[in-house]
């Protein structure tokens, strides 16, 4: 019976189980949703700046082009 308290590999499953049970606790738990949610909104804000700051230097770059272009026409 001592050699059961011993054994590294018991205590690994058993220390798994109990974390396997916390978890899934924890996952269907109010908390875990309101952070998931926050965490998704907050993604989703990112990248609708994300694609607001591409547009925004598609743009220049586009000005530059057009820009550049009528002056080497200019020469």
């Amino acid at each position: 019976m001592k050699d059961l308290f011993k054994n590294k590999l018991l205590w690994s499953f058993v220390g798994g189980v109990a974390a396997t049970v916390a978890g899934s606790k924890f996952a269907k738990s109010d908390c875990a949703r309101k952070a998931a949610v926050k965490s998704v909104a907050t993604g989703m804000q990112l990248k609708d700046q994300v694609l607001v700051s591409y547009d925004t230097i598609v743009e220049d770059a586009k000005d530059i082009y057009a820009e550049a272009k009528s002056k080497k026409e200019a020469k």
